[in-house]
């Protein structure tokens, strides 16, 4: 108790050690491990997305906001591409290598996009979800309006009040008490895939 404080106290910055700023740019080796490991799992979209934007160099607001016919004409991917960037407003031409115009024609294929369609949609389940959810964190609490389909997480509430630890055997519509049951566990499902 009768130690005297310090008038000084010395403290280590935040970032001694760390690496601040700029970040090295990726390797050959780890760009091609991140397009097997997307194409070994499947996942097209992702695929595509990458290699247009290590073909591209980008910003990501340009890269979501690439249509199809910004890349496509008459079903085939073109080897080039001529893009205004919304930052600068200046015109930026990139090449499309042979790899990432097979991962996009793919991707176009797979998702049945259109010219008018971006290239890159936003997952489905954002886009369209049929319950609509308010959750208080402070409470756990899940609110539920009076929507089409919103009677599956009123069921999940009343269960997880009473306690039941697996609500996904009392399903009742369409799988809404399971998301109910994961907002409140705090365990997810993956990924949608595509």
């Amino acid at each position: 108790m009768d130690q005297p404080i310090p008038a000084a106290v010395r403290r280590e910055p935040w970032n001694k050690g760390k690496l601040v700023g700029q970040k090295a740019p990726l390797k050959l080796k780890d760009i091609w491990a991140i397009r097997v490991r997307l194409q070994l799992y499947d996942r097209t979209r992702e695929l595509a997305l990458f290699n247009l934007g290590i073909d591209s160099k980008l910003r990501a607001c340009d890269l979501v906001a690439l249509r199809v016919r910004d890349v496509s004409h008459g079903g085939r991917v073109s080897a080039r591409a001529i893009i205004m960037q919304q930052k600068t407003q200046r015109p930026v031409q990139f090449e499309i290598t042979e790899t990432t115009r097979d991962a996009v024609a793919a991707w176009i294929n797979r998702a049945a996009l259109r010219s008018e369609d971006f290239l890159i949609p936003e997952p489905r389940s954002r886009i369209s979800s049929p319950v609509h959810t308010a959750i208080r964190t402070d409470t756990g609490h899940v609110d539920t309006r009076d929507r089409p389909g919103s009677s599956g997480l009123r069921h999940a509430q009343r269960e997880a009040h009473k306690g039941v630890a697996d609500l996904s055997a009392h399903e009742e519509s369409s799988g809404s008490s399971i998301t109910a049951w994961s907002l409140q566990t705090g365990e997810h499902s993956p990924l949608p895939r595509y």
